[in-house]
């Protein structure tokens, strides 16, 4: 990962983090990092578990891709009074000429589904797959949206003027719906709930079943599916058992995101004690019989 100049000198020395970077090896992945980053879930999920809390929650970034530019503007660490853009929430809008527009109620039409059509005109690839960049952003904070965002991502290939219509309603949606987001109420208990659901042969071009799902913990909605299965359930039993088993799997992932960070799920009295020895609740999965002494410990001991 060094920086090297066009004749390949290294003219600059980098680090990066690499976590348990003592399995990897040469030949195969030892010249391979990875920039760590949170994934959305998590950021959910602390938020959740600090409205549970009650913790006061601040934000930051930090910036070093242009650490060494040259730069002749004055740099604010705060925006200027005066600087703020009143119309931002309309700046999607207006990329793609929906500032002016007839709203609609559902974000896609229910008795029509999405098909190839492949006799219809063809429309702007680059203006189809920039119009559905801007709605997977969204959908981090709008489940009402992913589920038909995800049918049209479908057809990015070769656009049709069907799709691209149903690309429309969806901002149109939007734009009669633009303050719905994610509530996490501070009274609420924190135990983890997880729903799921199948839609058999509801895939129109391949006829597999789609697999939707979502995981709270209690009132808080913390992540939310909804992907096709990867084969061709031979009925609604088995697609309900496929979404099932991925639900539980999900769920299980998310018992031990919070576990890892050294958070916990409360479930009543059950308590024990963290990384830093506070006292604090556990949930069912992590109770263990605690053991006499001489039988064996993971901690070690001075000889």
């Amino acid at each position: 990962m060094n920086k090297k100049d066009k004749r390949g000198i290294v003219v600059r020395y980098k680090a990066r983090l690499v976590a348990q970077g003592y399995t990897q090896e040469e030949g195969i992945d030892y010249d391979e990092v990875f920039s760590p980053i949170a994934r959305i879930e998590a950021i959910r999920l602390f938020l959740a578990y600090a409205s549970f809390m009650n913790f006061v929650v601040y934000q930051m970034d930090v910036k070093s891709a242009f650490l060494y530019g040259k730069i002749e503007e004055e740099v604010y660490v705060c925006q200027l009074p005066g600087f703020e853009d009143p119309e931002f929430p309309d700046k999607v809008y207006k990329k793609f000429g929906f500032s002016v527009v007839k709203t609609a109620s559902t974000p896609m039409e229910t008795s029509m589904p999405l098909m190839k059509d492949a006799n219809a005109e063809d429309v702007d690839v680059h203006l189809y797959r920039s119009m559905i960049g801007s709605l997977m952003y969204l959908t981090s904070s709008r489940p009402d949206i992913m589920f038909d965002v995800c049918v049209c991502v479908r057809f990015q290939v070769t656009p049709k003027v069907s799709h691209l219509h149903d690309v429309r309603r969806i901002f149109r949606y939007l734009k009669s719906q633009p303050k719905l987001g994610l509530w996490y109420p501070k009274d609420s208990p924190f135990n983890l709930e997880a729903y799921t659901d199948s839609d058999y042969t509801g895939a129109s071009l391949d006829k597999k079943s789609i697999t939707r799902g979502c995981q709270f913990l209690r009132s808080r909605l913390i992540s939310w599916q909804c992907k096709k299965q990867t084969v061709v359930a031979n009925s609604t039993t088995e697609a309900e058992y496929v979404a099932a088993a991925n639900s539980r799997g999900k769920a299980a992932k998310d018992e031990i995101q919070v576990s890892v960070v050294g958070l916990t799920f409360y479930t009543g009295k059950n308590r024990g004690k963290d990384f830093s020895g506070r006292d604090t609740p556990l949930f069912q999965t992590m109770m263990v019989q605690a053991q006499e002494e001489g039988e064996g410990s993971a901690m070690p001991t001075v000889p």
